[in-house]
């Protein structure tokens, strides 16, 4: 049973037709896999299904081949060929007793249907709004359109049945959906019966959900998914008239879905937004409804949670990325383990994968869409091979991980750090402005590995190739991160620049260790992810002058997928720092650097008193290759294996790190399996001709 606090959570509650068993709703999120890897996203929802939650829903699924958003990776329902890999899904997540959503999106005026080539139909005729500013237009959808879109939304929710699904959820969010563009002034020029007053900007929704009441109604719960403000202006839909929209539509769906604005508002990073960020948009609107009602708001904590249910503020709590990060939340929950949540740390690595085209990850939960690609549980490890005993050197995120997953395979294992404190580069990432959530990925290994009667922990323990050969370890995993360069090697400059020794030089890791320049500050950044626009809001907070100068097109480049560029260059401004685009630093003099153009390389200086260099990183391997250098010893030392991994192999992100950690744990003592791939895919077949 769980703890009393939390009993609240665990009611079942109605939808419409159907019954959820409790109040833990995986609200619609990407993946990145869609309809190129649909055993890979149906695994993951499997796993979420043994995990706890009540209701788990699909990603945005295209419901009709004329508005697709190429080259964005999704599921489509366009025809009936589509209905067997949904099918799997749906049995996935119903496997273990929570119902199956499948949320229907019309994309309209963000469909530049670049792979269809049908024209787009929107609300209004108007540019297609989309991340790319792709130069396509749509034209307004027309009368007898609009009696296609209803057959079209019918279609796919007989489809959704005949796959098995238990709900279907309307998109109209984060200025995605259909609904959403009827709904809101901006996006809704009409002047027929479809656009002007509110209860006419409401008029295709009712419609559509009369459709589907008659269609599929009797066996399948219909949600709505709403935006809670557009924060556009006076033109958005803003959260006054979401509440006069629900107050006048009091029952129209089974069940409110409501979230934020735009995406990026609705997934803020931990850097921008705290946890129920959104309750003050949401508090209320429950009275005006007799329907059941969930918001999300990067939910982490059982305690919120359960005061969201108790304060009448939800009915369920909506969670995308808590559900990523830990798929067994729920049931630690229901077992009285909240001790052992994999908090999700609201970095937003997961969303660059649906906007890189690539599969997802998580830097908290390194199995997230390895579940079929590579058999990875995230509660469970294979077991252990033949070998006994396994020294880690380095604590950081990939020594940690490794030492967690090694402990829990049964391996006898040994941590060591050069350190007095364990956690590496996020021990000291942690303390910058914004990103002290980061520092629930040590402390939630560290937690786990100091449960562990097969784990032995040495801090401030730098050790040498010497002490490595005697030490008598059967493996040996070598995990000493990375630091960063000083010398300006990066993208812009694959070798070294002139500098001038009399210009105070500073690098991320100084700031990191307390020493700080003063005075008037340029950070040169060639790195592009979210360090130096991090350093620059931290001098600035000190009170130094920052001029930020970066030969990217924006602040923080890479950030754009993970939906928080925009809030980074809006604080930075905010705070007075300058901000250089389009340019390049080729020379630091004693009281000047040399800029250059990006495009042109006309030649410009700035004056100041410290350089700041966010470059590139330098691996920490001078272990591993003096113990390489000594392979002829190892036999003799009983050493089977020695492997380098995370930063000290290759620089990247912290993901990068906790997933090469996991992957040496999981991999060690396994059949070598030569050239074959390490992951199963699917791949595509030839239509018959």
């Amino acid at each position: 049973m769980p703890d009393s606090r939390y009993s609240i959570l665990f009611e079942p509650m109605q939808i419409g037709p159907v019954k959820a068993k409790n109040r833990f709703y995986q609200v619609p999120h990407c993946n990145g896999g869609g309809y190129r890897d649909p055993s890979a996203a149906a695994a993951m929802r499997g796993i979420k299904s043994e995990g706890g939650w009540g209701v788990i829903f699909t990603e945005q699924c295209e419901m009709h081949h004329s508005s697709e958003i190429t080259p964005f990776i999704e599921l489509r329902l366009w025809e009936d060929k589509d209905i067997p890999l949904l099918q799997n899904m749906a049995e996935k997540m119903k496997a273990h007793g929570a119902l199956a959503g499948i949320q229907l999106a019309y994309s309209g005026i963000n469909g530049p249907n670049l792979y269809s080539r049908e024209v787009p139909l929107a609300v209004s005729a108007m540019p297609i709004r989309t991340f790319t500013n792709d130069p396509v237009q749509a034209r307004a959808l027309d009368k007898s359109d609009l009696q296609d879109l209803r057959r079209w939304f019918v279609n796919a929710a007989k489809r959704s049945k005949a796959a098995g699904f238990d709900l279907i959820c309307l998109y109209g969010a984060h200025g995605f959906g259909i609904f959403q563009h009827f709904l809101s002034r901006a996006t809704n020029q009409r002047t027929d019966e479809y656009g002007g007053s509110l209860e006419n900007r409401s008029r295709f929704i009712n419609e559509v959900v009369a459709d589907l009441r008659d269609a599929v109604g009797d066996t399948m719960a219909i949600t709505l998914r709403v935006s809670l403000d557009e924060t556009i202006g006076d033109l958005g839909f803003s959260n006054a008239e979401v509440r006069d929209f629900i107050a006048l539509n009091h029952d129209l769906p089974d069940l409110w879905d409501l979230a934020h604005g735009a995406w990026e508002d609705c997934s803020a990073t931990s850097r921008f937004k705290e946890e129920a960020a959104q309750e003050d948009l949401v508090r209320g609107i429950r009275e005006l409804t007799d329907k059941p009602v969930v918001g999300v708001g990067r939910f982490t904590s059982p305690d919120v949670m359960a005061r969201m249910i108790r304060s009448g503020t939800l009915d369920f709590i909506g969670c995308a990325r808590p559900s990523i990060a830990d798929p067994f939340l729920p049931k630690k929950i229901e077992e009285e383990r909240v001790e052992d949540i994999r908090e999700c740390i609201g970095c937003n690595i997961c969303i660059t994968g649906d906007m890189t085209m690539s599969i997802s990850r998580c830097t908290q939960n390194p199995t997230f869409m390895e579940e079929w690609r590579k058999g990875w549980h995230p509660e469970q490890m294979n077991p252990k091979g033949e070998s006994n005993t396994v020294l880690v050197v380095g604590a950081g995120p990939a020594g940690l991980e490794a030492t967690r997953a090694l402990a829990e395979r049964g391996y006898n294992v040994a941590l060591a750090e050069a350190t007095k404190t364990l956690g590496g580069r996020v021990t000291r990432e942690r303390t910058l402005p914004g990103l002290s959530a980061w520092g629930r990925v040590a402390d939630y290994r560290e937690h786990q590995i100091r449960q562990k009667s097969n784990v032995e922990i040495y801090p401030d323990s730098a050790l040498d190739a010497d002490a490595l050969l005697e030490f008598g370890f059967e493996h040996i995993c070598i995990a000493t991160g990375a630091k960063w360069r000083r010398d300006g090697v990066s993208r812009q400059h694959l070798v070294p620049f002139a500098m001038d020794a009399a210009m105070p030089l500073y690098t991320p890791d100084d700031l990191m260790e307390g020493n700080k320049p003063t005075g008037k500050v340029i950070i040169y950044d060639d790195d592009h992810y979210y360090m130096g626009g991090v350093l620059a809001e931290l001098l600035a907070q000190d009170g130094c002058e920052v001029t930020l100068i970066t030969p990217a097109a924006y602040v923080s480049e890479w950030s754009v997928n993970t939906l928080e560029q925009h809030a980074i260059h809006k604080k930075l401004a905010e705070m007075d720092v300058q901000i250089v685009l389009n340019r390049g630093v080729v020379e630091i003099s004693k009281d000047y650097v040399v800029s250059d153009c990006s495009f042109t390389g006309t030649k410009q200086n700035f004056a100041c008193d410290a350089v700041v260099l966010v470059a590139s990183r330098m691996e920490n391997n001078s272990l591993y290759l003096d113990l390489k250098a000594r392979t002829a010893d190892w036999t003799d030392a009983g050493i089977k294996s020695v492997k380098i991994i995370g930063d000290a192999n290759a620089p990247g992100p912290i993901a990068w790190a906790t997933y090469a950690g996991h992957r040496y744990a999981r991999e060690l003592d396994c059949k070598d399996i030569g050239d074959d791939l390490p992951f199963r895919r699917e791949i595509t077949q030839l239509a018959a001709l």
